[in-house]
């Protein structure tokens, strides 16, 4: 399946639904991800700057980069492999096992997503200073410092 078509196959997951993503491409720090299987997530908890540096008002706003959250991200999710002409980075990472949030506006779903060697995503963001936590979007999320343990 071409990129092209899963994005016209994307799906906002019901809230509480696990799930699984083959990620294939992703835009900033918090997403969205783009899903083989034809979600697009946006991380659920936490908050990166946009890919141009800015923050959105009332959005907490870290000190890394776009960018910086961005190539983080990708280094997390087995690293580039290309770009697309949209300017998503395309990704060849682990499968990761997930929980929808519910909808993240359009399209998205908010998730959270573990993989195996990283454990989950948005605590991995956190705890690399890429992304700070934002409990408006989930009061729950319990990032630990050591690796491994959220």
């Amino acid at each position: 399946m071409s990129l092209l078509l899963l994005a016209a196959a994307s799906m906002v997951v019901p809230s509480g639904e696990r799930f699984t993503c083959t990620p294939v491409a992703v835009w900033d720090g918090d997403g969205p991800i783009w899903c083989r299987e034809g979600p697009r997530i946006r991380l659920a908890g936490i908050a990166a700057r946009e890919i141009d540096g800015s923050c959105r008002p009332g959005h907490p706003c870290p000190r890394a980069s776009g960018r910086e959250a961005r190539d983080h991200l990708v280094a997390l999710l087995g690293g580039a492999r290309g770009t697309l002409r949209t300017g998503h980075v395309i990704v060849r990472g682990p499968v990761l096992s997930c929980r929808s949030n519910g909808s993240a506006r359009g399209s998205r779903t908010g998730a959270f997503c573990r993989s195996g060697s990283t454990g989950d995503l948005s605590c991995a963001m956190v705890r690399g200073g890429y992304a700070l936590s934002w409990s408006r979007y989930d009061g729950r999320l319990v990032c630990r410092s050591a690796p491994g343990s959220s």
